[in-house]
C-alpha cells in the first residue's frame, strides 16, 4: 500500500529538501549575500573570506570584466571603464544625475518616448474632475555608460554585481539557487524598483520579493532581539538616506511611515570632504584619474576619522603628490549640513506616523556610513537615547532579507513572520486643468489595490488617455509622470453616461499596474507601469517638504483650476442646449444668456480668483433657469403631441 504525501503550498514535499532561498542587499558602495544556515542568518563571504563585495565593475578588453575588490583597485587609474556607485544611476534618465558632468564617466543620452495618439486625447472626467490629455513627450530611456566594452545600462553592470553574489551562493551550498530576497531603498520609486528586478532577472536570479532595506533591517533585529514595540530605522548607506517609522507585534512588522533622500549617503560625505581638501590647495582634479583619486582619497581619510580625531592621507594631483592633514572637527563641519538634511527627514517620518520622538522604543542603525561619531551623536541627541548596534550595520540587511527569503522558500513552515510595507509616495492620475487626483495615498500598506470611477466628459466620447503620476503635490507638473496609457472603444454616450473604473494595483515588490474598465460595454486597457527612469534628485528630496510648503498655493491652485473647469462644463452644456432648443427663445432673452456666457468666458480666462469663475457661473446658471424649464415644457409637450387621454 502506497501513502500519499501531502505538502502546504509553497513547500517541498520532501521534508529533507531545503531550497536555496538567499539575501542580497545591492548596496551604492558594497553588496552582500545572506543565507539562513542552521537556523541563524549569515552573511556568506568569497574565497578569501570576504562578506562584503563593492559594488564596482570595470571593463576590460576582450569582453574581460573585473568586479569587486579587484576593480575597485583600479578605480583612480581606469576611472571612466570602473563604475562604481552605479546604485545611483539605476531608472535614471541623464538629466536626473546631479553634478554629471563631475562624474569621470562618459553618459549616453536617454532617448525620447513616443506622443501619445491625438485621437486619444478626448477627455474623461472624474465625478467632479475630468483627466487631461496627455499629449508632451517624456524621456523615456536610462542614462548609459560609455565604456570600451561598448554602451552598458545600470541594469547591465548591477547584474554582473548579482550574478557574482548568486554564484557565491551557489558555490557556498554546491547547488542553484532557487531564489532571492532582494532590498532596495524605502524610497526607490517605481523605476528603480523595476530596474532592480530587471538587473536580477538578467543574473539569472529568481527574485521572491523586493523589501525596503530599513523593513528588512528591522526583521533581523526583531527576530534576533524578540522585542515588540515601535522602531525607528535611521539608513545612511553609501548612496540612499531611509528613515522608517515600524512597529513590531507578534511577528508582524508594521511600516507606520517612511522617508528619506535617495540623493544622500556616505558618497556625499566623501565628495564634500574631497572638496574641502582641494579649497586647501592650489591643485584642481581636472582630469577623470584626478576626480577619482581625490575621491579615493577623501574616503580613506572619512573612514580613519571614524576611529581617530586626525587623519592624513596623501593623493597624486596632476602628477604631483599633495598630502592633507585632516581633523575630526574639520570633517564634521564640512558635512554638518548633510547630517541635519537626514534629521529633517526624521522629524518628517515622526508627523508622518503622528508620534513623537518619546514614542520611539528604540532606534536601529543600519549602513556603514552610521559609524561616523557625528551620525551616532545626532541620532542619540535627538532620540535621548543610545541607537542599537548590537549588529554589524553593514550586514543586517542582507542579514533581514535572508530571513525573510527563508520563509518565502517554505524553509521555515513554522515561522509566523509578516511583513507589511507601504508606498513610499502617492500615486494618482492627470486630471483636467493639469490636477492630480490621488488613487493610492503614500504609506499605504502594500500589497494593495484601489479603484475610482470616473465618467467621459464630452458627448459621444470613444476614446481617453491616462497619464499615471507619482507625488505629493495638487498639480501634475509639480509630481513625476510614471506612465500613459489609452483607453479605446468606448460607445458613444452622452456626457456622463459612461463609467470608467481605474484600479491601481501595488503588489509586495511595490511595482505597480494601473487598468481602466468602461463598466457597461466592458472594453478594458491595462499597463504594468515600467518607466524607464526615476525620479530627479531635488525631486525626491523636496517632494514632501515642498508639499507642506507650499500646501496653500497648492489648494489655492486646485481650487482656480475646479472653477474654470465647472466653467467649461456648464458653458458647454449651455452651448449645445441653444444649438438643439434655442429656437424656443425670444430675441432679447437669447442674448441675456449669451452675453451672461461671454462674460463667465472672460472672466474663467481672465480671473485668478475662483470666486469671481463661482459668481459668473452662478449668474449664468440662474439665468438659464427659465431656458431649462421651457426646454422641459417642450419636450414634453412633444412626447405628448397626438395623443389622448386614454392612450396615455
Amino acid at each position: 500500500m502506497a501513502l500519499l504525501q501531502i505538502s502546504e503550498p509553497g513547500h517541498s514535499p520532501d521534508p529533507h529538501q531545503r531550497r536555496i532561498a538567499v539575501g542580497i542587499d545591492l548596496g551604492t558602495t558594497h553588496s552582500l549575500v545572506a543565507a539562513v544556515r542552521n537556523g541563524v542568518a549569515e552573511c556568506l563571504p568569497d574565497a578569501q573570506g570576504r562578506a562584503t563585495l563593492p559594488s564596482v565593475v570595470r571593463y576590460l578588453d576582450n569582453n574581460i570584466r573585473q568586479i569587486g575588490y579587484e576593480a575597485q583597485a583600479a578605480e583612480a587609474q581606469d576611472p571612466e571603464n570602473t563604475i562604481a556607485s552605479v546604485k545611483r544611476f539605476m531608472g535614471r534618465g541623464l538629466h536626473d544625475i546631479a553634478g554629471a558632468d563631475r562624474l569621470p564617466y562618459r553618459f549616453g543620452r536617454a532617448a525620447i518616448g513616443p506622443v501619445p495618439d491625438k485621437d486619444a486625447t478626448l477627455l474623461v472626467s472624474g465625478e467632479s474632475l475630468p483627466v487631461a490629455p496627455a499629449m508632451s513627450p517624456s524621456p523615456s530611456g536610462m542614462v548609459s555608460l560609455l565604456t570600451r566594452a561598448g554602451e552598458k545600462s545600470p541594469v547591465e553592470i548591477s547584474a554582473e554585481i548579482l550574478a557574482t553574489l548568486r554564484h557565491r551562493a551557489e558555490d557556498t551550498f554546491d547547488d542553484d539557487l532557487y531564489g532571492a530576497v532582494i532590498t532596495v531603498p524605502a524610497y526607490f520609486d517605481d523605476a528603480q524598483r523595476q530596474a532592480t528586478k530587471d538587473a536580477a532577472q538578467l543574473a539569472g536570479i529568481n527574485v521572491l520579493r523586493l523589501i525596503s532595506e530599513p523593513t528588512a533591517a528591522a526583521i533581523a533585529y526583531g527576530l534576533d532581539n524578540a522585542s515588540e514595540g515601535i522602531y525607528a530605522i535611521y539608513d545612511l548607506g553609501g548612496g540612499t538616506f531611509d528613515i522608517s517609522i515600524l512597529r513590531l507585534t507578534r511577528g508582524v512588522f508594521e511600516v507606520i511611515a517612511t522617508g528619506g533622500d535617495s540623493a544622500l549617503g556616505g558618497d556625499d560625505y566623501d565628495r564634500a570632504l574631497a572638496g574641502w581638501m582641494l579649497r586647501q590647495t592650489d591643485c584642481k582634479a581636472q582630469s577623470p584619474a584626478d576626480r577619482a583619486a581625490i575621491k579615493i582619497a577623501a574616503r580613506t581619510a572619512k573612514e580613519a576619522l571614524s576611529a581617530t580625531d586626525n587623519a592624513a592621507t596623501s593623493v597624486w594631483l596632476a602628477g604631483t603628490p599633495v598630502a592633507f592633514r585632516i581633523s575630526r572637527s574639520d570633517f564634521e563641519d564640512v558635512t554638518a549640513g548633510l547630517t541635519a538634511r537626514t534629521m529633517v527627514a526624521v522629524r518628517q517620518a515622526l508627523r508622518d506616523a503622528q508620534l513623537t520622538k518619546d514614542a520611539i522604543d528604540g532606534v536601529v542603525m543600519v549602513g556603514g556610513a552610521t559609524r561616523m561619531p557625528q551620525i551616532q551623536r545626532a541620532v542619540a541627541g535627538f532620540f535621548g537615547r543610545e541607537p542599537l548596534t548590537n549588529l554589524n550595520p553593514d550586514e543586517v540587511v542582507a542579514l533581514g532579507a535572508a530571513i525573510q527569503a527563508n520563509q518565502l522558500a517554505g524553509n521555515n513552515p513554522g515561522g509566523d513572520l509578516l511583513l507589511l510595507d507601504v508606498v513610499p509616495l502617492s500615486l494618482g492620475i492627470e486630471t483636467m486643468g493639469g490636477l492630480v487626483e490621488r488613487i493610492v495615498p503614500r504609506n499605504e500598506t502594500i500589497p494593495t489595490a484601489k479603484a475610482q470611477d470616473f465618467t467621459t466628459y464630452q458627448d459621444g466620447q470613444t476614446a481617453l488617455a491616462l497619464h499615471v503620476v507619482q507625488g505629493e503635490r495638487d498639480l501634475v507638473a509639480d509630481c513625476r509622470s510614471l506612465a500613459r496609457f489609452e483607453l479605446r472603444d468606448i460607445p458613444p454616450m452622452t456626457a456622463g453616461a459612461a463609467r470608467i473604473r481605474v484600479t491601481f494595483t501595488v503588489d509586495a515588490d511595490g511595482l505597480l499596474n494601473v487598468s481602466a474598465r468602461e463598466q457597461t460595454s466592458g472594453v478594458e486597457a491595462r499597463i504594468d507601469v515600467k518607466p524607464s527612469y526615476g525620479l530627479t534628485d531635488d525631486q525626491i528630496a523636496r517632494m514632501l517638504q515642498e508639499s507642506f510648503a507650499t500646501a496653500e498655493q497648492d489648494i489655492k491652485a486646485r481650487t482656480l483650476t475646479e472653477a474654470r473647469v465647472d466653467a467649461d462644463r456648464l458653458l458647454l452644456a449651455t452651448q449645445t442646449a441653444l444649438n438643439d432648443d434655442g429656437g424656443i427663445l425670444g430675441q432679447t432673452d437669447r442674448q441675456e444668456i449669451e452675453a451672461l456666457m461671454a462674460r463667465l468666458r472672460e472672466i474663467a480666462a481672465a480671473s485668478e480668483q475662483a470666486v469671481d469663475i463661482e459668481d459668473a457661473s452662478r449668474a449664468l446658471a440662474k439665468g438659464t433657469e427659465a431656458f431649462a424649464a421651457d426646454r422641459m415644457n417642450e419636450s414634453i409637450r412633444k412626447a405628448l403631441s397626438g395623443k389622448n387621454v386614454q392612450a396615455i
